[in-house]
């Protein structure tokens, strides 16, 4: 593990004591769960890739993900004990400059993060950033609760500010340069932080029957793909 930019000790501190509180007991829970997710995501870019995580958390996506090069962004410092060797810990606000050079991902992948986030605006340079990084045809992957159907519950925590469908993220997305691949309503349940702990299994049944998503699914699933530099000439 590596790191760059650290940030506030006083924001860092906070956001200690809510994920620590919020996940005290649901790691071992967690990490079974992304064991699974993390290969199913992996579908968008090439194992040879470079692969940045935003809000990365406890890295139980990076850390389970395939890819050469993996990042990993997030302001709070249990990054760094979680984060897998090799991973690059970016160690920042994420609306602030991005350390990396133009054209450098295959995909940032983001769950449940965005909405902890401000405002509206700060999602929006967090998109202009990654579109910069990404390389032509490469994908922002978002995942997160959609306050469609989750309108009361989405404030039960305390740190939600920006309230996101998948036809507001979608526009974000083409807003800032992008063209949009899916923009699911529906895909996953909404919180593992609260409620029971389903075994790993009942969560591999589920992504392999979609006709259950439309049912159970409270998360929304969009992925943005940065045009190619010939469809963006095109395009002009």
């Amino acid at each position: 593990m590596h790191k760059i930019n650290s940030q506030d000790d006083g924001q860092e501190s906070t956001l200690q004591r809510i994920y620590g509180d919020r996940f005290a007991g649901k790691t071992d829970h967690r990490t079974r769960i992304w064991r699974v997710l993390a290969p199913y995501f992996s579908q968008w870019f090439p194992s040879s890739g470079t692969v940045l995580d935003l809000g990365a958390g406890y890295c139980e996506f990076i850390n389970n993900a395939s890819a050469s090069v993996k990042y990993a962004m997030d302001l709070n410092p249990d990054v760094r004990r979680q984060a897998a060797q090799g991973v690059v810990v970016l160690e920042q606000d994420c609306s602030a400059p991005w350390p990396l050079p133009d054209s450098e991902l295959d995909a940032v992948f983001t769950s449940n993060f965005l909405e902890h986030l401000p405002h509206k605006q700060a999602v929006r340079t967090v998109l202009s950033n990654a579109c910069r990084c990404l390389k032509p045809g490469g994908r922002f992957i978002a995942m997160g609760p959609n306050i469609k159907y989750i309108p009361g519950a989405y404030w039960d925590f305390f740190d939600h500010f920006v309230e996101l469908t998948e036809l507001s993220m979608a526009e974000a997305l083409t807003n800032c340069g992008f063209e949009i691949e899916q923009a699911r309503p529906r895909f996953l349940p909404y919180t593992m932080s609260r409620g029971p702990q389903y075994p790993a299994w009942m969560l591999q049944f589920y992504l392999a029957v979609p006709a259950l998503w439309p049912i159970f699914g409270k998360q929304f699933l969009v992925i943005g793909r940065k045009p190619s530099q010939l469809e963006s000439g095109q395009s002009g």
